[in-house]
Parts: C-alpha cells; structure tokens; sequence
C-alpha cells in the first residue's frame, strides 16, 4: 500500500511539473512520505486553493502515520490521488485543480463527473473566464446570483478558486432540489434561469436549447 501510495503522489507531483521534471519527481518520491507531502502542498499552492491544500496534505501525512487505521487512511488517500490524477489527465489540467474540483463537489453534493463536465463546458477550466453578459469564473457564475448565495460577496472575490467552485456547484445542487433531480432541468436551468425555464414548462414549451449535450454529451 505505502509503495503504491507514493507512486500516486509521484504521478500527481509529475503532472504538475514540466516534463523534464519527471525523473527527478520520481526519484524524489522514495525519500518518503513527509517530505513528499510538504513538498506537495507547496507546489499545489495557487490562489483560491491554500486551505483545501493544507487540509488534502494533513490527511495525507494521518494515512501514512496513523496507528490505527493506517491501512483504511492510505487506502482513503490512494483512491483521492488515482482519482485527482485521471481527472487531471482527462482534461488536461493541473492535478490541484482536479482535486479541488473533486473535493468541492464532494462537500456540496454534486456528482464528480458532472462538476468537471461543468466547469469545462462554462470556462474550459479558465479561472479568469468572464462570459458577454458577465458571468465570472470557472463556473460563470453571475454575480448577482452568488450574492444569493453568500450576501456581500464581491465580484472580485468571485474570482477566488474556491469561491467560485463552491458557489456553483452549490447553485446547481440548489436546481437539482428544486427539479427532483432531474439533470437536464437543473442544467437548463442552470444555463438559462430556473425562472425562464420555469415560464416555458408552464407554456408547455420544451426549454432545451443544447445546454444539456454541450455538458453532458446526453440529449436528455
């Protein structure tokens, strides 16, 4: 386990680093698990993404030092590393971006694989994306809409990684309540505004308008 835990770490490490980098990486890698984590949570750091960083390095360090429960911690940490690791190569991205993604969508209630089809189809994983009609960040959330959320906010701090995937996620997890579930709603309604989708139902009109295939690659 410990052996197939720091080759995970050392994967996710790569695919941060440039590619001349890997052999080092590698290398780096058996020198053992503490050093490997610090050095981790250091090269994860970017804006928006420092606490759940520190909190994704701690529980690293208790799976590989706990005693008792090692072996469920590491097998915990193995499956958030090989997940973090084929979401960053999925789309492409950097590894503490996948996690973070992941992470959020956990904590609100959003499935995994919808929250990255989400955040690619609104932004293409682009922090600073600001839509024509203003709609900020990686979830091109507007504004107006996050206050909603989280009164106060401004729109700079919109922009903040963490803010921002939160806000959204916890918006759509808000219009998967309110539609019972039904994704290709809440997505339209994510997309348009539950009030319009809203109108158009009532006036028995159809509101897809090709949101729903552009995230999910589903019809329906």
């Amino acid at each position: 386990m410990q052996s197939l835990l720091l080759k995970l770490q050392a994967d996710v490490e790569a695919r941060k680093q440039p590619k001349s980098d890997l052999l080092v990486t590698l290398r780096s890698a058996a020198l053992g698990c503490t050093l490997f984590f610090a050095a981790y949570q250091l090269g994860a750091h970017s804006a928006g993404g420092v606490a759940q960083e520190a909190e994704w390095a701690g529980k690293g360090i208790a799976a590989a030092f706990a005693p008792e429960g090692a072996h469920d911690l590491q097998s915990v940490e193995v499956e958030r590393l090989r997940s973090a690791f084929q979401h960053s190569a999925k789309y492409r991205i950097p590894a503490d971006l996948a996690a973070n993604i992941e992470d959020v969508a956990r904590a609100e209630g959003i499935d995994v694989g919808l929250a990255f089809d989400l955040v690619r189809a609104e932004s293409e994983f682009n922090p600073r994306a600001v839509s024509p009609v203003g709609a900020v960040g990686y979830t091109q959330l507007m504004p107006e809409t996050a206050r909603l959320l989280r009164p106060g906010l401004t729109r700079d701090q919109l922009f903040h990684r963490e803010t921002n995937l939160r806000l959204g996620f916890r918006f759509l997890k808000s219009l998967l309540v309110k539609y019972h579930g039904n994704r290709k709603l809440a997505l339209l309604a994510y997309n348009r505004g539950p009030d319009r989708v809203d109108q158009l139902l009532r006036q028995g009109i159809d509101p897809s308008n090709g949101y729903v295939q552009l995230v999910t690659g589903a019809s329906h």
